[in-house]
């Protein structure tokens, strides 16, 4: 069957092409009667736009870029379904880029959607500087960036989605200290990462305070995988040092964490107590449950997508830092 055109209606209503182009695309010149005959006859006729030419008449392509570092675990998707539920329903579709934590790769998917022309990024980065001249070029064309979780360096002047690492990693390492640990090993995750160094602040904060900080027990990875979490306790041990806790900078770390130290028949909580960052689905998932500080991964997509509709409607607007309140959810990997 031949998809119907703005012809056929034009035909079908006796009306002028640009009257039904004017119509389709709300025209405030058009009154409230005719409109409704132009819509009322492309649903019967089975009419859809060709969003290509629409686009090229507003000047704009009604597509978001979205770069996220990962889309093993939940959080991303979380933070997509915020997204997608402010923007859906404004006709903007969602160009979506993993870069599996190379920021090569990040630099790639940015690229291309500069190919694509798109109105906006929003985008969680996977290395602090590394891509900040294609941020700043990107941005000069006139493309406004919106940072989520993991945000790029201070020099940069973008609007942000965010919680406070610091107090939170401090008020979970204080649960893991008030719950009887005085060995509380950290695993880091990369240098590379913003938060990495915030979180490990907030760590550090909590056990200068009871005078129990180890440097041998800190754990700096190379990826934040849950074989990264294995190999991390895997050194501690082949080390020798004692710990009866750990925090993790991620779920992953932790849980990959946690399954190498019951494979060694080592009890949690009892003999180690295990707590993370991130909040993800998995830390249900897993067994015991894992005690978590929870983002709001939904409502931070949500933030972005308003952000980034100010910055693509207006791109003068001032940059925004939203800073969104996370919970501490205590469960039996700790209690």
């Amino acid at each position: 069957m031949k998809r119907a055109t703005i012809k056929d209606l034009s035909k079908f209503l006796s009306l002028s092409t640009s009257t039904i182009s004017r119509a389709l695309l709300n025209d405030k010149n058009v009154n409230f009667e005719t409109r409704q005959r132009v819509l009322d006859a492309a649903d019967q006729l089975g009419y859809k736009p060709n969003l290509t030419a629409l686009n090229l008449k507003s000047g704009k392509s009604k597509t978001i870029g979205i770069v996220v570092p990962e889309m093993v675990t939940p959080f991303s998707a979380k933070v997509l379904e915020g997204i997608q539920n402010v923007l859906y329903p404004l006709g903007y579709r969602l160009v979506i880029t993993q870069c599996d934590e190379n920021p090569l790769i990040e630099r790639e998917n940015l690229e291309l959607l500069e190919g694509f022309d798109v109105d906006g990024i929003i985008i969680n980065v996977c290395h602090e500087t590394f891509n900040n001249d294609i941020y700043r070029r990107i941005m000069g064309q006139g493309i406004p960036l919106v940072f989520f979780d993991r945000i790029p360096d201070k020099a940069l002047d973008v609007s942000k989605v965010i919680v406070d690492d610091y107090i939170k990693t401090s008020l979970m390492v204080e649960h893991l200290v008030e719950t009887g640990r005085k060995r509380i090993a950290y695993i880091m995750g990369p240098p590379t990462i913003r938060n990495v160094r915030e979180r490990f602040n907030g760590y550090k904060r909590i056990v200068d305070k009871y005078g129990i900080f180890d440097k041998r027990l800190i754990t700096q990875t190379e990826g934040m995988t849950f074989n990264d979490g294995r190999n991390a306790i895997q050194q501690l041990l082949d080390k020798k040092v004692e710990f009866d806790s750990v925090f993790a900078f991620s779920d992953t770390l932790a849980i990959g964490a946690m399954n190498f130290l019951l494979e060694k028949s080592l009890r949690i909580p009892g003999d180690v107590a295990v707590a993370s960052f991130s909040g993800t689905e998995l830390s249900t998932m897993v067994y015991p449950q894992l005690t978590s500080v929870q983002q709001p991964l939904t409502k931070m997509g949500e933030i972005a997508a308003e952000l980034i509709l100010e910055k693509i409607k207006d791109n003068s607007t001032p940059s925004k830092t939203v800073s969104l309140d996370a919970l501490l959810v205590f469960r039996t990997s700790t209690l």
